[in-house]
């Protein structure tokens, strides 16, 4: 049977990486970016499901929830701008992605079959980020904490649910940021020396999406060179 994946944030960095990597699979991919509606926007997470709904015959299997952003949120920025920052930065990289793993569930337990969800966090989401990105990593953070009670209350309806946590990642919001904060002190805190590529993110996700045991739901795997430890 051909599994049936919609992947946000699919056109560039590490989404674009994963769709590539599941190219070779026996696979259909529905892959969304920034011109299928802002995630900011409460609308637009279900217009998205349904039109990967529509796309691929009323079916979805896997949910892979990586369209997120990574944007600097200073404290000294007004009251209102600062909030602004945090809604927004919450609303994208977990409300939306909460409201599609809601919609997967409900359709999953509606027919009755397997399921599986894998969410890109953040090595953030353990460590905590820089002083202008309290949001993004309180945002991974509660990623990681929806991903284990999905995990946790649908074991038992066949319904799977895994994070994965990159730390920085090669790809243009990691090449900003870094840039931004002094690359090679940011790259001395990493023992094995270097980023990672949005490539072995991908094999990380696609081994969640179409190998990893059922015994394994509710993992939480890092991609970090070995800067975050657990």
């Amino acid at each position: 049977m051909t599994l049936h994946i919609l992947v946000t944030g699919g056109s560039r960095g590490i989404g674009a990486a994963i769709v590539d990597e599941l190219s070779d699979d026996n696979v259909l991919v529905h892959a969304t970016s920034s011109a299928d509606g802002d995630l900011s926007d409460p609308a637009v997470p279900s217009q998205i499901w349904e039109a990967a709904m529509e796309q691929m015959g009323g079916r979805i299997d896997i949910l892979i929830n990586n369209a997120g952003v990574f944007e600097p949120n200073p404290i000294e920025s007004s009251d209102i701008e600062w909030l602004d920052g945090w809604e927004r930065t919450m609303a994208i990289n977990l409300t939306a992605s909460a409201q599609l793993c809601r919609l997967a569930v409900l359709h999953w337990l509606e027919r009755g079959q397997e399921g599986r969800i894998i969410n890109v966090a953040s090595r953030a989401g353990h460590r905590g980020d820089s002083p202008l990105h309290w949001h993004y990593a309180a945002s991974k953070g509660g990623i990681l904490a929806m991903t284990k009670t999905i995990a946790r209350g649908y074991a038992s309806k066949q319904i799977y649910a895994f994070a994965i946590c990159p730390g920085f990642t090669m790809t243009g919001m990691a090449d900003d940021y870094l840039a931004s904060r002094g690359g090679d002190k940011l790259l001395a805190d990493i023992p094995l020396g270097r980023v990672a590529m949005p490539e072995e993110v991908a094999t990380m996700v696609r081994f969640c999406a179409l190998e990893a045991p059922p015994s394994m739901t509710g993992a939480v795997l890092d991609v970090n060179g070995a800067s975050y430890v657990r």
